[in-house]
């Protein structure tokens, strides 16, 4: 069985916006460039638009290997390689996370646009922070990602929301790195191993949805129609489903129009 990539999407900052892809190359850690930078607060903890919806609003470009972040009609670059001698140790979620500060101009751009003090850091590599999976028993590497390197999600799955929802939402509001042209809505969750070109992919466990799903990417508001409907039937246990994680094994690249067999 098979279908079609009919999206790639790359996230470099944490809860920042995504970019549109045609190709990208598969890590281990997830694709080059996604997640490999965050935001931490005064206390050096991970911020996400959990708590500033307003992050939705931040643009990314990727620019010869540069990353430019534009807001209204203000711009930051940073490059790939900027770094600080500043390593910090935070955590995203359970797992520790080796960071390394990107610099002042950086922590100052964002804490003056935000309105509260902030600093912009960097995964000090794509080995910086290892999750580990329960029911599989094995270490990951990933990058600054919520749990896993990649969230595939099938755009049947987006239909059936859709014809339940007064206002239907697009598929950003999911943030997902890989986008299907499926016929089932959430045959994604039963899938094993899948392969797309050169890359071999490993389903771990399908994804566990937070309130980022009730913002709208585009203006940052707040619709909680799309969680509420999802409660009625894609709840299991304490999450809500909509998606499904998975770790590649093997690295290579990825191309919009790829088959992706499963």
């Amino acid at each position: 069985m098979s279908s079609l990539v009919s999206e790639l999407i790359i996230y470099p900052v944490k809860s920042l916006g995504g970019i549109s892809v045609s190709q990208s190359k598969a890590l281990y850690a997830g694709f080059e460039h996604d997640r490999r930078w965050m935001l931490l607060d005064e206390h050096n903890t991970f911020i996400t638009q959990r708590e500033i919806p307003q992050l939705a609003l931040f643009k990314p470009t990727i620019e010869d290997d540069d990353l430019v972040i534009s807001y209204q009609n203000q711009a930051l670059k940073v490059g790939k390689e900027q770094r600080t001698s500043d390593t910090i140790i935070t955590k995203v979620w359970d797992d520790a996370a080796a960071t390394v500060r990107v610099g002042k101009d950086a922590d100052e751009w964002f804490s003056d646009l935000l309105r509260r003090k902030v600093k912009m850091v960097r995964i000090k590599s794509d080995h910086g922070r290892q999750h580990h999976n329960k029911n599989k028993d094995i270490n990951i590497s990933v990058s600054l990602a919520d749990g896993y390197p990649f969230l595939v999600t099938g755009s049947a799955s987006l239909d059936l929301l859709n014809s339940k929802l007064i206002s239907p939402v697009p598929m950003n509001r999911f943030r997902p790195n890989i986008v299907l042209s499926t016929l089932d809505p959430h045959e994604e969750d039963s899938w094993d191993n899948c392969r797309v070109g050169e890359v071999n992919f490993l389903n771990m466990k399908p994804c566990g949805r937070c309130s980022i799903v009730t913002i709208d990417q585009n203006n940052a508001t707040i619709n909680n129609e799309t969680l509420k409907i999802l409660n009625t039937y894609r709840k299991s246990g304490n999450s809500v489903l909509f998606g499904t994680n998975m770790i590649c094994t093997n690295e290579g690249v990825i191309r919009v129009g790829d088959e992706w067999f499963y």
